[in-house]
């Protein structure tokens, strides 16, 4: 989700886990076997092939005209992949173990990238094929890197937000525990203090990432590799959210919710507060009760002292090293984020990765979220950037799942959560 409101689907786990531990059978996380000269190809221009997920591409088609209106002799001619996650890259997992070339650039999930990179699927953005990076959130692109090395261009981004209802809290709560201490006004209407996404799969590991994250923790180390969520301040997170659920500050029902289930809840007035994604702004606006519609604000996520650190979503854009014409492949994805395509994406509720976007006056007053989500995504973190994410991730899931259901301590959830990622990169 990598697109707007759309994230992560965490289907499939064991047969991608599976994938990663065949494909990534060296020493440092990647298929020696597959290396490819990747200077190959990096001054030749002509017509490319661009691949992205269905639910999102809406959005890219009229850039990707005007692209080819401009480049006549180096179209980009666009495939629609999957519209699921695990759909996307099972396709461009069979492309590229084939060595194939007939994707030219890829937008990868931005938990996907790391293990692209590792099999040397990917071009590095550097040298020959770099692109300026300087002006984009600096989260998105750590996202897009992996072991020191850009291996992609990041092209939309995602933070969630808080949703508040002003008739029952005139302001944001100042923190979390602010936050917690207004529920009595919740309480007292009958309605549910926060409901957030916390279905079992991905939704789960953004919930416990954003809450270790904002408590100043790690799931993992920066080298993609060393768990992290033994610590002090991780441990603290987690217990935030497991001590939240447990007293009924963030609705117990909610363990079976998605996005879209934690979306229809707000609009129906079923809760004070939200944490949700920013495609959520314009449904309350049009769809929402008049109770609702009329009396919400949105924020950035909470933390102990103020602005929590919110998981980052998004796609990267990736050059796939087959691809015979590198030189049209760099300035395409260049030209993706210039500032053109991505006014054009923030117009269309698909969130730039362009920081100077969100300061644009004109735009701030068509869409009052927009200086909110800054300040979340300037906050935001990515998941782990590692090869082996699902794998991952499902350790993140069922132990904070078994914390929140009162099966595991969270000391217990964090040391068998440690032991579980340790393991998925042996």
């Amino acid at each position: 989700m990598a697109g707007f409101g759309r994230i992560f689907k965490g289907a499939a786990i064991a047969s991608i886990v599976a994938l990663s531990v065949t494909a990534c059978s060296s020493d440092d996380g990647g298929d020696t076997s597959a290396s490819e000269d990747t200077t190959a190809g990096v001054e030749s221009r002509g017509p490319i092939k661009f691949a992205m997920g269905k639910n999102d591409v809406e959005t890219l088609k009229p850039f990707i005209e005007q692209w080819n209106a401009e480049h006549p002799d180096e179209e980009v001619t666009l495939h629609e992949l999957p519209g699921d996650q695990d759909g996307q890259r099972d396709t461009l997992v069979q492309s590229l173990q084939a060595k194939s070339g007939e994707y030219d650039v890829f937008a990868l999930d931005i938990t996907d990238t790391a293990h692209f990179a590792a099999n040397e699927w990917i071009q590095p953005i550097e040298g020959d094929t770099a692109v300026d990076t300087s002006g984009l959130l600096p989260a998105a692109v750590e996202s897009a890197t992996y072991n020191g090395t850009l291996y992609a261009v990041p092209q939309n981004t995602n933070a969630q937000l808080l949703y508040y209802r002003t008739d029952m809290q005139p302001e944001a709560p100042a923190n979390w525990q602010a936050l917690v201490d207004s529920c009595i006004a919740a309480f007292e209407a009958d309605i549910d203090c926060l409901q957030m996404p916390l279905n079992l799969g991905e939704q789960t590991t953004v919930a416990a990432s954003q809450f270790i994250n904002s408590w100043g923790g790690a799931i993992m180390g920066e080298d993609g590799a060393t768990p992290e969520v033994e610590s002090e301040q991780s441990r603290a997170g987690l217990q935030a959210l497991v001590d939240g659920y447990q007293s009924d500050v963030i609705a117990k029902k909610t363990d079976s919710f998605s996005e879209e289930e934690t979306a229809l809840g707000f609009l129906a007035g079923e809760t004070m507060y939200s944490y949700n994604w920013p495609y959520m702004y314009d449904k309350a606006l049009t769809e929402g009760q008049p109770e609702v519609a009329e009396n919400f604000d949105v924020a950035p996520i909470l933390g102990p002292d103020g602005a929590g650190a919110s998981t980052l979503g998004g796609y990267n854009n990736a050059i796939s090293v087959f691809s015979e014409n590198k030189a049209t492949a760099v300035d395409f994805v260049q030209y993706i984020i210039s500032e053109e395509v991505q006014m054009g994406f923030a117009q269309a509720s698909f969130p730039p990765v362009l920081a100077s976007i969100y300061d644009n006056a004109d735009l701030q007053a068509e869409f009052p979220y927009m200086t909110a989500l800054k300040v979340a995504l300037d906050n935001a973190k990515p998941r782990p950037v590692t090869p082996f994410y699902p794998a991952v991730s499902k350790a993140v899931q069922d132990n904070t799942h078994a914390a929140l259901k009162d099966e595991k301590s969270v000391d217990q959830a964090t040391t068998d959560m440690a032991a579980a990622i340790q393991q998925a990169g042996n």
